[in-house]
């Protein structure tokens, strides 16, 4: 497989550091390439302006427009293009980075804002049946990615009934709002906590579950998300009664039953 990792701490020092290089040397020697994203280290620029598209300041932006327009006339800044052709090589892309206020660090969101335009990863169409490919369909589709996070907060404040909310809660608009969205099948995350108090042998449980999650990347069942376009969903793209029955909120967006 192709893989591109992509990672979002500042210090190289750092525990997410070192769980990269873990899971990277475990991939190569896995006989899988790997590609990799630092942002930091390359100096991302997170931020969308008119220069990303070779727009006139003059004229209004319309983001949405004419990021389209300058990604199917090639005239993408050469620093998104670059990254949009890593993903385009890529079989499964793993997404690293520390859990910061419920969210990812702006350098990554910002990663999204910039590489995933309209007509590559959203505002694609089946030229067939004129429908939006989104939700498990779209440009991205066939590939695979996977969220490896870290936090600070305990493992059981994270579950089901913790104070925190639950993992795949706090991470669904990334995985199922931008990944699932752009047509990845997705994997459950691997998640280390209590990040900020490691001990030796904590990493090493942590270092050995990131190595076994990657050495089944191929084979994972992906979380179940539903297809917007599957039946699922009505023509208002509300789930249709009797599935999920008596249940509301983000749970109901898996086929779990």
């Amino acid at each position: 497989m192709q893989v591109l990792w992509i990672f979002a701490h500042p210090e190289q020092r750092s525990l997410n550091a070192a769980l990269r290089d873990e899971g990277v040397r475990s991939l190569r020697e896995l006989g899988h390439q790997v590609e990799t994203s630092d942002l930091y280290a390359m100096g991302w620029n997170p931020v969308v302006t008119a220069e990303d598209f070779a727009h006139d300041p003059a004229d209004r932006l319309v983001v949405g427009a004419e990021s389209k327009r300058a990604f199917v006339s090639g005239r993408l800044s050469a620093d998104v293009q670059a990254e949009q052709d890593k993903l385009r090589r890529a079989d499964a892309v793993i997404i690293q980075f520390p859990l910061w206020w419920y969210g990812m660090p702006a350098i990554l969101k910002g990663w999204f804002d910039r590489v995933f335009v309209k007509g590559f990863a959203y505002g694609v169409m089946d030229p067939d049946s004129g429908r939006t490919l989104r939700y498990g369909e779209g440009a991205l589709a066939g590939k695979r990615a996977m969220v490896v996070l870290t936090a600070g907060a305990r493992e059981t404040s994270m579950g089901p009934r913790g104070v925190n909310g639950e993992t795949n809660d706090l991470l669904f608009s990334l995985q199922h709002g931008t990944l699932w969205y752009s047509g990845m099948s997705v994997l459950p995350p691997v998640v280390v906590h209590g990040a900020d108090r490691v001990s030796e042998d904590a990493y090493e449980v942590a270092a050995k579950e990131l190595r076994a999650r990657l050495g089944s990347l191929q084979d994972e069942e992906p979380l179940p998300f539903r297809y917007q376009n599957g039946g699922d969903y009505d023509e208002d793209l509300v789930l249709r009664p009797g599935l999920a029955a008596g249940r509301e909120g983000l749970a109901v967006h898996y086929s779990w039953e």
